[in-house]
């Protein structure tokens, strides 16, 4: 018998759900790729015995590729945040996706090559920008809008009130 979590999350491809899956396994921890179904019948994105689901899971969350086609893309709407703890974590995600044929976004936002968002967020990031006290917060934020990747040593010094570099 099969075992299906009670709730996941359902992502549309467009023929390319099992290699996202291998991607995401690769590049994140809690990660993995599970069951591949492959379709019993032709359907209108694919052929008999094409992958059409994959389940895998991304940092602990279970998900289901599906090969739907082409009709419907993602949307900056849906994204995966993901919180990191130094810089070098920070770089190394950005990287991963960037460097996979992604691209980069403002303010820790990139798209992996799928078109799939992600929010590369250093916890400095969301400590700085709920800062008790308002200036400071202001500060952190208006920081983090000049950006793309976070900059966790800059965040850190706009904090503190030090002059931008």
């Amino acid at each position: 018998m099969i075992k299906h979590p009670k709730n996941r999350i359902c992502l549309w491809f467009d023929g390319s759900a099992e290699e996202a899956a291998h991607f995401y396994a690769e590049t994140f921890p809690d990660s993995s790729v599970g069951s591949v179904l492959r379709a019993p019948g032709d359907y209108p994105a694919g052929q008999q015995g094409d992958v059409l689901t994959v389940e895998f899971t991304v940092l602990g969350i279970p998900c289901l590729g599906l090969n739907g086609g082409p009709e419907f893309k993602h949307s900056e709407a849906f994204s995966f945040q993901v919180a990191t703890h130094n810089q070098e974590e920070t770089d190394r995600y950005w990287d991963a996706i960037v460097g996979n044929g992604g691209e980069e976004s403002a303010c820790g936002w990139c798209k992996d090559k799928w078109g799939l968002s992600w929010q590369i967020t250093p916890v400095a990031l969301t400590e700085a920008i709920a800062d008790p006290d308002p200036a400071t917060a202001k500060r952190a934020f208006e920081a983090m809008m000049t950006m793309r990747k976070i900059d966790i040593a800059a965040i850190e010094a706009a904090r503190r009130g030090a002059p931008p570099h």
